[in-house]
C-alpha cells in the first residue's frame, strides 16, 4: 500500500472517529454527570478529553511505517 493511501485511509479514519468518540463521551457525561459536583465534572471530561489521542497514537506508526524495498 502506498504511504499516500496509508496517510489517506489514517486521516479519514481520525476524523470519523473523533466525530464518533466525542459523540459518545458527550453522551455518557450528559448522562452519568448531571448531578455531580464541579470538579467531578471536570475531570471527567479531562480524562475523556485525552484518552481519545491513544487509538490516533497507535495508528500513526502504520500511517508513516516505509513499504518494505523489494531487492
Amino acid at each position: 500500500m502506498s504511504p499516500h493511501l496509508k496517510k489517506l485511509i489514517g486521516t479519514i479514519v481520525t476524523l470519523v472517529w473523533l466525530v464518533v468518540y466525542s459523540l459518545i463521551a458527550m453522551g455518557v457525561g450528559a448522562h452519568l454527570l448531571p448531578h455531580a459536583g464541579a470538579l467531578v465534572t471536570f475531570l471527567y471530561y479531562l480524562v475523556a478529553g485525552t484518552i481519545w489521542i491513544i487509538p490516533v497514537g497507535l495508528m500513526l506508526p502504520w500511517m508513516y511505517r516505509e513499504p518494505p524495498r523489494k531487492g
